[in-house]
């Protein structure tokens, strides 16, 4: 009998944590949940939104995509903490960089997912991680970028040219009411990627609050559009988790807080 997919719904996948270890030797953890019945026709690469502000591989949008899409899509989701970043799963190695040596952070998680054979990698960026997936995930193993309220602070003119010339999908969903860039002002700043289509969200905030479902049916339309849109409800075992236990570890964490500049006389990310 089918049961109504809720916020805490877990529905079936193999999760096997994993770890990740960087170019400069830092371990990173993560998990890679994949469906339990078929290969994957798709693999979501996760970057969050910025840790000092509380992004980490569990931010809401995050664990529901690994909770759901590889029973209701066929989609593998592979989640991770950048360095120095902490969530129920662990904290991952070193420390915040301020964009820049999470470069390596996003190559290792690339090159996992090659060394694992997982299929059609997509990076998926919310906030931060819209940033180092312009600026470090233009890699040929690379499908394209779905990118999750782009604010747009750290990537530059050069790594949007990377884009437009590889033609690989760009797609931006946009809040109407995002805190850091707006729909129109979106539209002229990504204008520099030919192909990339912005999406813009009526009454969508920067943290999608409300939205979880609208921003999962997006995704998965462009990854494996076959199962989109996503059902509501699931016909098989379900289990439920503990919404308490991420009440503090929260991308809400960015509620009424600027989102810092880079360091004065840091080099700039991506230089």
């Amino acid at each position: 009998m089918s049961a109504v997919i809720r916020a805490n719904s877990i529905l079936p996948a193999t999760r096997t944590d994993i770890e990740l270890t960087t170019a400069d030797g830092v371990t990173l953890v993560g998990e890679l949940a994949t469906p339990v019945d078929r290969p994957p026709v798709a693999t979501l690469i996760c970057l969050h939104p910025l840790p000092t502000h509380g992004g980490m591989m569990d931010s809401h949008l995050y664990r529901k995509a690994a909770w759901r899409l590889p029973a209701l899509a066929g989609v593998a989701v592979l989640r991770f903490n950048t360095r120095g970043t902490s969530s129920l799963r662990g904290t991952s190695g070193g420390s915040f960089d301020n964009g820049v040596a999470e470069r390596y952070d996003v190559a290792a998680a690339i090159e996992y997912a090659e060394f694992h054979d997982l299929p059609e990698l997509w990076l998926v960026g919310w906030s931060f991680g819209t940033d180092l997936a312009l600026m470090y995930g233009c890699d040929p193993a690379v499908r394209g970028l779905i990118l999750l309220s782009p604010p747009l602070r750290y990537a530059k003119p050069e790594h949007l040219a990377a884009w437009a010339a590889s033609g690989r999908p760009v797609t931006a969903l946009v809040p109407e009411f995002d805190d850091y860039l707006r729909p129109a002002e979106a539209r002229r700043r990504f204008a520099a990627i030919p192909q990339a289509e912005v999406v813009g969200v009526p009454g969508g905030k920067h943290l999608w609050v409300g939205h979880s479902e609208l921003i999962l049916d997006e995704i998965v339309r462009r990854v494996a559009p076959e199962s989109a849109p996503l059902p509501r409800s699931f016909d098989g075992p379900m289990e439920f988790g503990d919404a308490s236990a991420y009440a503090n570890r929260t991308v809400a964490a960015f509620a009424g807080k600027p989102l810092p500049d880079p360091t004065p006389g840091d080099a700039a990310p991506g230089e």
